[in-house]
C-alpha cells in the first residue's frame, strides 16, 4: 500500500475542496476503498474522511419521494420500516448484499461507487493488462476465465461487470443521484454509470471535487409492489450471477399491466434497465405466457465471451413480477 496523507473533513465545503486536489479519494465506510488500496489497485496520495459530516445520513419518506443521505448505512436503510413498506425492492437489494458486518459499515453512497470484482482488475501484480486499471494495456479477461463477466454493455476493450445490487433497484425506479461540488446537481442514476466503450477507466459522471450527498427515488405504485431477486452460486455472501429488480402496477381489473419497471444486475457493465421489455408488458395481461415472451427479450444484444455464456440462458429466468 502506498503511503498516503489522511484528512478528516468537518464540513461538506471543505471536503469537496480537498477532494479536488490530485490523487485524492473520499473515505466513508471504506469497505471497497481499503481493499483496493491493499491490492495496490487504488493508490491515492490523500484520503479525505467524510464520515463525520452532519446531515448526510438521514432517511426521509414523504408522500411523493424517498430521500436517502449518502452516508446512511446499508443496514439502516434496509431495515427502515418506511422503506420496507414503500420500496421493498430497495430494502431487499441492500440486505441481500454482502455480510451483516459489511452492511453495518458501508454507506449507500459508497455502495454506488464500488468497483468491479474482475479478478484481472484486482490483481495488478499478476495482470498488467487491464484497460480499466491501466488504460490502453489490453483486457486479460477477454481470453481468460470470464465466467463472472458481463454479457451486456460490453466493448472490445472491457467486459468487467458492475457488481452491486442496490444500484440495480435504483435504476429500475428512476432514482436520482444528488452530487455536490462547486455547485449541486442531480443526475439520473441510469446516466450516472457509464458504459466502458473505449474508456473503461471512466465509470461514472463524478468529476474531481464532487461527492455524492444523497439519493432521491420518486414513489410509485410499482415501487410499492416491487421485489429484488438474486441468483448466486452460493445462497449468501455472494455477488449475483443474475439479478432483477421488478415492480408492477395493475389496472383495476387486477389482470392488465398498467406500469412495470425492470432492471437487471450481474449481467452488464452497469446496472441495466430493460425498457424494451417493460414496453412489451405494458397493457398486456399478466400471465405466464406474457411473462415468458417478454423475459426472452432480456438478453437481446447479449454477447458471450466464452465461460459466461450461461448468463444468457439464466437471465430470462432471473426476474418475475411479484
Amino acid at each position: 500500500m502506498r503511503t498516503f496523507e489522511y484528512l478528516r473533513a468537518e464540513d461538506a465545503a471543505t471536503a469537496v475542496v480537498e477532494a479536488a486536489k490530485p490523487e485524492t479519494r473520499f473515505l466513508a465506510g471504506g469497505t471497497t476503498l481499503l481493499d483496493l488500496m491493499k491490492l495496490n489497485v487504488e493508490r491515492p496520495a490523500r484520503v479525505v474522511d467524510i464520515t463525520r459530516l452532519s446531515g448526510l445520513d438521514t432517511i426521509e419518506v414523504s408522500a411523493d419521494v424517498i430521500r436517502i443521505g449518502a452516508l446512511a448505512k446499508m443496514s439502516k436503510v434496509a431495515d427502515h420500516a418506511d422503506i420496507k413498506e414503500a420500496a421493498p425492492a430497495l430494502s431487499e437489494s441492500l440486505w441481500r448484499a454482502a455480510s451483516a458486518q459489511l452492511r453495518n459499515m458501508a454507506s449507500v453512497g459508497g455502495n454506488l461507487m464500488q468497483r468491479t470484482r474482475c479478478t484481472y482488475f484486482r490483481d495488478p501484480g499478476a495482470y498488467s493488462n487491464c484497460n480499466k486499471r491501466n488504460p490502453g494495456s489490453g483486457c486479460a479477461a477477454l481470453d481468460g476465465v470470464n465466467r463472472n463477466h458481463a454479457v451486456l454493455g460490453t466493448s472490445g476493450v472491457c467486459i468487467a461487470i458492475y457488481p452491486g445490487d442496490f444500484a440495480v433497484s435504483l435504476v429500475a425506479f428512476d432514482a436520482t443521484v444528488i452530487v455536490r461540488g462547486a455547485s449541486e446537481r442531480k443526475i439520473p442514476v441510469d446516466e450516472f454509470f457509464l458504459l466502458p466503450g473505449d474508456t473503461p477507466h471512466l465509470e461514472h459522471q463524478l468529476s474531481a471535487g464532487e461527492m455524492i450527498v444523497g439519493i432521491e427515488i420518486p414513489r410509485s405504485a410499482a415501487l410499492e409492489r416491487s421485489h429484488y431477486l438474486k441468483v448466486c452460486d452460493r445462497e449468501s455472501y455472494e455477488f449475483a450471477a443474475a439479478s432483477a429488480a421488478v415492480g408492477i402496477e395493475l389496472e383495476a381489473d387486477g389482470k392488465t399491466i398498467r406500469d412495470v419497471r425492470i432492471a437487471v444486475g450481474g449481467l452488464a457493465t452497469k446496472p441495466w434497465r430493460l425498457r424494451v421489455v417493460e414496453n412489451l408488458l405494458k397493457g398486456k395481461t399478466l400471465d405466464e405466457a406474457t411473462l415468458r415472451t417478454a423475459a426472452a427479450a432480456t438478453v437481446d444484444g447479449a454477447k458471450s465471451s466464452g465461460h459466461n455464456a450461461f448468463k444468457i440462458e439464466l437471465a430470462p429466468k432471473s426476474w418475475h413480477a411479484p
